[in-house]
């Protein structure tokens, strides 16, 4: 069965999950009506009531199918074998989801998930990634709040400076400017469980910055020096028109994957040979950047200890659970980035290369902007011709869906906007 004669476009597996009502929430009242989707879960009875929680939202459009399903092989290949996409919001993903992963690959379904868990996705790349190549299945993790911001912003600006400059990007310094908002208990769970299946070694290996790039890092580059002495100690870094900057505990995560959209984008000549992706945080000052960097590290300890993650499971949500409709409709975030643009070899000024700056804000909570990336993700994958599509599928990146899904991003609510700056700008 072709992939377009499938019963359903869209199937949410997880939908009665704290992220997985916000995407079928979205789907309902902002994806095309004549679309042919389905709930999918364990349980028909809560199925049952999130779909007419849907209806109250919009009683207009087609509601969606129930599909019963466990994780197991058979179920997962006949689900998957229903539906041309996938969206799947069954964490922590690295004890749950490699079987869906793994049918999605096989049978040619499209697949996203929102998971932040980088030893899994390394291992769902060196799995899956030539057999959903082979079978023209476009598989993105990470399209949540890990990565897609990042990536996307990253992506946006390299774009503006070929574009304007036709050169690539040198660095881009990309940090969390404002940020008001609570994780949930899926996402405190992972945190937890992923110290307890993966070594120190492997969690740190994953995310190196070329640890999922699919061609190898340049070795010889003219810019991104190495941070200096200071910032490797204390984590800090001034830059101006950013300000004052620490370390970010998403960087983590997003870091390989930006560099992963280099490799999969013409082999890394498109953002160029000299790219190096920065995330960081912004904070008052020095001080309290110093401290941060090393709570984050003192935190990053205590989970890696047993005793220590069994007390903290104790003062967090329950997987399912998290903060409240009416507190998270006061959530908040704001990224700022630069971007330095390679000097062209004649430039007759190669000590002043031009900047480009990017601004992406969301207003309300952290988990229906994610619910608008899965989304809006998945009817571009559908409707919309992308760079996914030309690279033939394959586990890629947020990135790899280009302007027409940040356009749609946009229209769902996103700010999303890159300018050239001038000489001494700032915001």
């Amino acid at each position: 069965m072709s992939s377009e004669s499938r019963q359903y476009e869209i199937v949410v597996l997880g939908a009665t999950g704290y992220t997985g009502k916000y995407a079928a929430e979205h789907i309902t009242t902002h994806l095309p009506t004549d679309l042919k989707w389905a709930l999918a879960g364990r349980s028909s009875q809560k199925l049952s009531r999130a779909r007419d929680t849907l209806k109250s939202l919009n009683s207009d459009r087609r509601q969606p199918d129930i599909e019963v399903a466990e994780l197991n092989k058979d179920d997962l290949n006949a689900l998957t074998k229903k539906t041309r996409l996938l969206i799947n919001t069954v964490g922590p993903y690295h004890l749950y989801s490699t079987p869906v992963v793994e049918a999605c690959a096989n049978n040619g379904t499209h697949y996203l998930d929102v998971t932040g868990e980088s030893p899994w996705v390394l291992e769902v790349i060196q799995k899956y990634h030539e057999t959903a190549k082979r079978n023209g299945a476009i598989i993105i993790p990470q399209i949540g709040i890990e990565s897609a911001p990042a990536d996307l912003i990253a992506y946006t600006l390299v774009s503006h400076i070929r574009r304007t400059l036709s050169v690539g990007i040198g660095e881009v310094i990309a940090t969390v400017h404002a940020l008001n908002s609570a994780p949930s208990g899926g996402t405190l769970a992972t945190m937890f469980s992923l110290f307890e299946a993966y070594s120190p070694t492997q969690i740190a290996y994953s995310m190196k910055r070329w640890s999922m790039s699919p061609v190898a890092p340049p070795t010889n580059t003219r810019s991104s020096p190495n941070p200096s002495l200071v910032t490797k100690i204390f984590g800090v870094r001034t830059v101006p028109g950013l300000g004052v900057l620490t370390t970010s505990l998403q960087g983590g995560p997003d870091i390989p994957i930006v560099h992963r959209s280099w490799g999969l984008i013409d082999g890394g000549q498109f953002y160029g040979p000299n790219f190096r992706f920065s995330p960081y945080m912004s904070v008052r000052n020095v001080v309290v950047g110093a401290l941060l960097h090393f709570a984050l590290g003192v935190g990053m300890l205590a989970l890696a200890l047993a005793p220590l993650r069994w007390l903290l499971r104790k003062f967090v949500y329950a997987p399912g659970e998290g903060p409240t409709r009416e507190a998270a409709n006061n959530d908040y975030v704001e990224y700022r980035a630069i971007a330095t643009a390679d000097a062209p070899a004649d430039s007759s000024d190669p000590h002043d290369p031009k900047r480009a700056s990017a601004r992406f804000v969301w207003n309300g909570s952290m988990y229906r902007l994610t619910g608008v990336f899965l989304a809006e993700a998945a009817i571009t994958i559908l409707r919309d011709r992308t760079l996914a599509h030309q690279l033939g599928g394959g586990v890629l990146t947020p990135a790899t869906l280009g302007l027409p899904f940040v356009e749609r991003c946009r229209s769902a609510g996103v700010l999303l906007e890159v300018r050239t700056m001038a000489e001494s700008d700032g915001w």
